[in-house]
């Protein structure tokens, strides 16, 4: 993890820790490394944002960076990450910025780089940009006269997506009745038609953004309110999003999360049963629950795990040429379709696996079964976590819940990428013991890092 970027792009609180100022900077370090081998005198850089207040402002800065060096901007408005992802290059743009802080509160923004590949940057070019920005690694010639890049606007991002989305399906969903859970967010512009296209029957949630209620009590980080729906108005399933539309979480009939681990192995069962599942194997984090692992063995397919973060999972599927892959929270990659996790594309897959099957969702969540675990986030300070490694009393906290586990369960600890938080995960048979232990392992950062 790097000075500025985390594991999913730069990200703090609007105007205090991620301000105007390193906003512009970004822009102009991002455009001097993403467009040295471009021979265009003006590239130019698509951008796209969620729904939140400080998205404009953000955009104005980073807009201002990426003009000041001669880069053109292409502003689409208020889309999905996964729409920057695929619009990057079907517009054929030399890189892609999409401004959210994803599933964090409004007070919170980020700002993920792509590509022109469509792929999110690699380290090394991550560590490139934080060499200008913060040490003045390199000099940027600002530009002047007609050489100043100029901002565009696109009417049809939109659109373009929904209509890429829709093509993945093979199957109609006539006859289903769903409920959409939007977040107030990005997903707000393009969940309904998407799905509608399809044929089903779509009842909207937290689809009316006003820039600060993206992910307030809704949305794949807080579900309750589509489980209760769901089930009370007997719809035959809900999706619910993140506020950049690139994760997504699923109930079923009765009510009942399906998560990402649940939606991986329904889908990869599907593809495997088509002969579509490249190489047998289903990528996921070490975050994915011990059943996951289970399914797997169970059903001869396969599985890689990798860190914690959606785009060490997609490493992993470039690199040795895998289609599917995600994590427990909902990112879920279809590299057929996708570069990156896209929650409406997986919405569809997993409809489409549903169609397909001729089964409700709860049927298919049973392929799974989920062991008891227990998730903690304990927050410290930002030093606290660089000292997280290295304190004895955690690491030894941590040991000795392994030793009374004694293999019939298992304790994740882990620092997270984008919150001063400490994350104490602890999976196994008796949910009173983990609940235990994990609490004990929580108290002891507390006192420690806090």
């Amino acid at each position: 993890m790097g000075r500025l970027f985390g594991t999913d792009g730069v990200r703090g609180i609007a105007n205090e820790t991620l301000t105007t100022e390193l906003a512009l900077k970004i822009g102009r370090a991002a455009a001097t490394v993403l467009i040295k081998e471009c021979k265009s005198a003006k590239p130019t850089v698509l951008i796209g944002k969620d729904t939140r207040a400080s998205g404009d402002m953000l955009e104005a800065a980073l807009t201002a960076g990426l003009t000041s060096v001669g880069c053109n901007v292409l502003s689409v408005g208020v889309v999905p990450t996964p729409a920057v992802a695929y619009l990057v290059c079907e517009y054929g743009c030399e890189a892609g910025i999409m401004i959210s802080a994803s599933h964090n509160p409004c007070e919170y923004n980020g700002i993920k780089i792509f590509q022109k590949t469509g792929y999110k940057l690699d380290d090394a070019i991550e560590d490139e940009i934080e060499a200008i920005v913060l040490d003045g690694a390199e000099e940027i010639p600002a530009k002047i006269g007609g050489d100043v890049g100029n901002r565009l606007f696109c009417k049809t991002a939109v659109k373009d997506y929904v209509d890429h989305v829709v093509s993945t399906a093979s199957v109609r969903f006539d006859g289903l009745s769903i409920a959409l859970d939007c977040a107030n967010g990005s997903a707000s512009v393009c969940a309904k038609d998407i799905f509608t296209a399809l044929g089903a029957k779509c009842i909207m949630l937290s689809d009316t953004p006003d820039g600060t209620n993206i992910n307030e009590s809704c949305g794949s980080t807080h579900p309750q309110e589509l489980m209760n729906f769901v089930k009370g108005a007997s719809l035959d399933l809900g999706l619910a999003f993140d506020g950049d539309a690139d994760r997504m979480l699923a109930v079923d009939e009765n009510g009942e999360l399906v998560d990402g681990d649940k939606v991986i192995a329904i889908c990869s069962k599907r593809m495997k049963d088509e002969g579509k599942l490249e190489k047998n194997t289903a990528v996921v984090t070490v975050m994915s629950n011990m059943g996951f692992f289970k399914f797997c063995k169970d059903n001869g397919i396969d599985c890689k795990k990798t860190a914690v973060g959606d785009r060490y999972v997609l490493e992993k599927m470039l690199q040795e040429g895998y289609n599917i892959g995600g994590e427990q929270s909902g990112h879920v990659i279809f590299l057929d379709y996708a570069t990156t996790g896209d929650g409406e594309l997986s919405g569809v897959q997993l409809i489409e696996t549903v169609v397909k099957s001729k089964k409700k969702l709860s049927e298919l969540a049973q392929i799974m079964r989920v062991y008891p675990q227990v998730l903690i986030n304990v927050k410290v300070t930002d030093e606290g976590k660089k000292k997280y490694n290295n304190d004895e009393y955690i690491i030894s906290a941590v040991q000795q819940a392994e030793m009374e586990l004694s293999g019939e369960g298992r304790v994740l600890v882990r620092v997270s990428g984008t919150e001063p938080l400490v994350r104490v995960m602890l999976e196994g048979s008796d949910i009173e013991q983990i609940t235990r232990l994990g609490n004990g392992i929580a108290e002891v950062i507390k006192k420690r890092l806090s």
